[in-house]
């Protein structure tokens, strides 16, 4: 989240964690442009009044690669800002952002556009993920295994719901840590192993076989039959 008016930024923060995601704050553009250097970002909240930088020269910097992201990015930029003529919202669009919302807005509605984008991992359009016999509804923050309701933590969600989006695919833990946990997260601590480890518990029940699978060296794959 790019946002210099603190006390925004950070109830906007505290209502994304709470909805399970991972958020790290910049109050300028020079701090943006350090973070998507070093984490690769599935999605900017970017504010056009900067104090450093216009928005939109900030998202057409990232669009033209003139701002080095780190390897691995797919970032979506969701523009929120008090400028709603018609005018700036066409002209952030065309700048490169992929959805735009004027302030003052509810919550509820920035969490459902989050979402919305954020289903571009899938390749489809549904707020239910399903793999096997895994369903996660997203907007309901819902998990189970066939009819059997799974309560997870909010970590343990962010976790089942990445490798949903990537089912047979071996995700590294570097991986997980990147899209699930924020900054300040501690890169050698054992956290991720453990998240999954007790998510894996979780999802097996009585005679399951357990749908994550740990590849050595190498993560973790949610099998495409789970």
């Amino acid at each position: 989240m790019v946002e210099d008016e603190e006390d925004l930024a950070g109830a906007l923060r505290v209502g994304l964690v709470r909805a399970g995601y991972a958020v790290d704050v910049a109050g300028d553009a020079a701090a943006a442009y350090e973070l998507l250097r070093v984490n690769a970002y599935d999605l900017m909240l970017l504010d056009l009044n900067l104090p450093d930088v216009d928005g939109f020269v900030v998202c057409r910097a990232i669009r033209t690669g003139e701002v080095e992201v780190a390897a691995g990015s797919d970032l979506r930029v969701l523009m929120l800002t008090a400028r709603g003529a018609l005018g700036d919202r066409v002209r952030g669009l065309d700048e490169g952002a992929d959805d735009y919302l004027v302030k003052p807005f509810a919550l509820a509605e920035l969490l459902a556009r989050v979402r919305a984008l954020l289903r571009r991992d899938t390749g489809g359009t549904s707020a239910v993920l399903t793999v096997g016999a895994l369903t996660l509804d997203v907007a309901r923050q819902e998990a189970r295994r066939g009819a059997r309701r799974l309560h997870l933590t909010r970590k343990e969600f962010g976790v089942l719901e990445y490798l949903m989006t990537r089912p047979g695919q071996v995700v590294p833990a570097e991986e997980l840590l990147e899209h699930v946990w924020d900054a300040n997260a501690d890169p050698f601590t054992e956290t991720v192993r453990v998240t999954v480890g007790t998510l894996r518990r979780k999802l097996t029940g009585d005679g399951d076989q357990p749908p994550i699978e740990t590849v050595i060296g190498r993560g973790y794959r949610l099998r495409e039959a789970a």
